[in-house]
């Protein structure tokens, strides 16, 4: 009897304590500016996750809008932009048509290179219709936010965090050309850490690290391209002389979706908070369609594919050389796709619109997974421990592939030369040589050891910054020297000014002494015997 007694005030204890736990925590105001496409999709998690700790969020976004989305978690407020969604479809399409084209390396580099300045200039002009924006500025100015949390991978969101004077956390992958390596003054030596895109390797021979000097002389071009005009619009609205290493120093915390399963050791700074597979906590059960596709594979089982949400279509001879290798392994494949179905397709491989990567890869009967080797997928992969078939398309991609391939977690293709067999060959190493399922599952296994989930991390840096009003006390002192101060050569000049002064001196006071000592006495030997003689 006082056993069933004690039962329903322990439940009422136990409601009571949830329903106050807001009001014991820091409910604060966060406002969000985000970076469309995949790295909006990775933040959203963390959003839902403030939210539910009961702060208030804002997420300011353009009208042209792809994947940002109206959300109980969040207000949305849109400003105006001078371009369309269709424009913003038309340029992520035409990167998907981009990196199937078979051109020369400098043709490839030219094409690259006007589409990265059209692109840039693109967000540049909504970034500055943001700031314009004289309305919505002043009602951010009033609702009296406590922070800003961004991505940085458009620098747009540390020009709002300054101009509303707010700390802000910044949430990203990595930047291009290092730049998160200057924006938090962390050492970056060029012998053993990798630069972006290079596909070098940390333990680089003589050649690797030749290239990587070279990488770093050639990205500066590309970058400058993107990042300067910032810096221009930014020391236009703050009304002083503002440098892109500025704005990205403003960060009081910098949460980085990599960590060292799948990336290589490195140097990292107190503020440089690693939150890696942050996007595949969780799995939900599968639809009843996707089940049913699952349950009919039988002991083979399955295979997902996707080559990310920037690639729609597929060349119609890639595309079939592609189902072509799909169709002779005996695993049904889901295949992500929105392009035309190739006419080869075969019984085993269904099209989709749309997949559930995450909760797929967590079931035990994917045998591999195809994929273009982002971040996201990467760390699925990694989380549920799939071995995977890799065909990096362009950025960081080719990065995360070779890392990958060194673990022995996966085997990588090149996209514009492979072929139905090499498909094929790749698939049937994956599923069957046994040594890559257990290097992905100890690549697994040494992820999720931690004594912290990435979510709940992401989520108390966040807090701590809106807590605290930032984190000043984890800020180099390297931000506050120039460039010279910072690899001391004022010292090194004055030590070698002193050495050359001493030496100098020494040098005047031997001659003067061998002078005194040897000079007159050798000269009065001389005359002493021509008066002789």
């Amino acid at each position: 009897m006082a056993m069933a007694s004690l039962v329903p005030r322990l439940l009422f204890l136990g409601f009571l304590v949830c329903a106050l736990r807001p009001l014991g925590s820091h409910a604060g105001k966060l406002l969000v500016v985000p970076v469309e496409g995949s790295h909006w999709l990775s933040m959203v998690g963390v959003i839902q996750r403030l939210q539910q700790n009961g702060h208030e969020i804002v997420v300011v976004a353009p009208e042209a809008l792809l994947y940002i989305k109206e959300d109980p978690s969040y207000t949305l407020k849109k400003y105006p932009v001078p371009f369309q969604k269709e424009d913003v479809e038309a340029s992520f399409n035409e990167l998907g048509h981009h990196v199937f084209e078979s051109l020369p390396f400098l043709q490839r580099m030219l094409k690259t290179y006007k589409k990265v300045k059209r692109d840039s200039a693109l967000l540049l002009s909504g970034c500055s219709h943001l700031v314009h924006n004289k309305e919505l500025m002043a009602s951010l100015v009033e609702s009296n936010f406590d922070m800003v949390l961004t991505d940085p991978f458009l620098p747009c969101g540390p020009i709002v965090a300054q101009l509303l004077a707010l700390p802000a956390v910044f949430f990203l992958n990595a930047l291009p050309c290092g730049l998160h390596f200057e924006g938090t003054q962390c050492p970056n030596p060029m012998s053993y850490v990798p630069r972006s895109m290079s596909t070098n390797p940390d333990h680089m021979t003589f050649l690797q690290r030749v290239k990587n000097v070279l990488f770093v002389l050639t990205e500066k071009v590309m970058c400058n391209v993107v990042y300067s005009p910032y810096a221009l619009l930014a020391s236009e609205i703050l009304q002083r002389e503002v440098t892109v290493q500025e704005l990205l120093a403003s960060a009081s915390i910098w949460l980085l979706r990599i960590d060292f399963t799948a990336d290589f050791p490195k140097p990292i700074m107190p503020n440089m908070v690693f939150i890696g597979g942050v996007n595949c906590l969780h799995r939900n059960p599968l639809s009843q369609e996707f089940e049913a596709y699952v349950n009919a594979s039988g002991e083979h089982g399955v295979v997902v594919f996707s080559l990310g949400s920037m690639v729609s279509e597929i060349p119609e001879k890639k595309a079939m050389a592609i189902a072509e290798g799909l169709g002779r392994i005996p695993q049904t494949v889901l295949w992500r796709y929105t392009g035309t179905p190739p006419s080869n397709l075969a019984k085993n491989t269904i099209l989709v619109k749309w997949l559930p990567q995450n909760d797929l890869l967590g079931h035990p009967k994917t045998r591999a997974f195809i994929t273009h080797a982002g971040s996201h997928g990467i760390y699925e992969g990694i989380c549920n421990g799939v071995p995977m078939v890799m065909m990096p398309l362009f950025g960081d991609q080719m990065d995360n592939a070779k890392r990958m391939e060194t673990r022995g977690a996966g085997v990588t293709l090149n996209v514009l030369e492979m072929t139905s067999d090499d498909l094929e060959g790749a698939l049937k190493k994956v599923i069957y040589d046994k040594s890559y399922k257990e290097n992905i599952l100890r690549l697994s296994s040494l992820h999720k050891d931690r004594p912290i989930e990435p979510l709940d991390l992401a989520v108390f840096w966040v807090e701590f910054v809106m807590r605290h009003k930032g984190a000043p006390h984890l800020r180099p002192a390297a931000h506050d020297l120039t460039w010279y101060q910072y690899h001391s050569l004022d010292v090194i000049g004055f030590l070698l000014a002193i050495v050359l002064v001493v030496a100098f001196i020494t040098f005047k006071c031997c001659a003067y002494g061998f002078r005194k000592c040897f000079g007159k006495k050798g000269r009065g030997k001389k005359t002493h015997k021509s008066k002789t003689h």
